[in-house]
């Protein structure tokens, strides 16, 4: 016969909780320096593909010469 389980104590579901909550903490972190890492060109894990940013006192000039 099925017997109902006892309700779970407030201070292990704050602790599971915050557990829960570091894991997601940590994903951030690595998520947030792996992006400052690819912004800067200080990526050691991936190969970004460098675009030339055209400057705009230089498309005036070409556009007067």
């Amino acid at each position: 016969m099925a017997v109902p389980k006892k309700r779970t104590s407030v201070s292990k579901k704050r602790i599971r909780k915050n557990f829960w909550k570091g894991k997601g903490y940590c994903a951030s972190l690595k998520a947030f320096s792996l992006a400052k890492s690819l912004s800067t060109g200080n990526s050691k894990s991936f190969f970004v593909r460098q675009t030339n940013k055209i400057n705009s006192k230089t498309l005036k000039k070409s556009e007067f010469a």
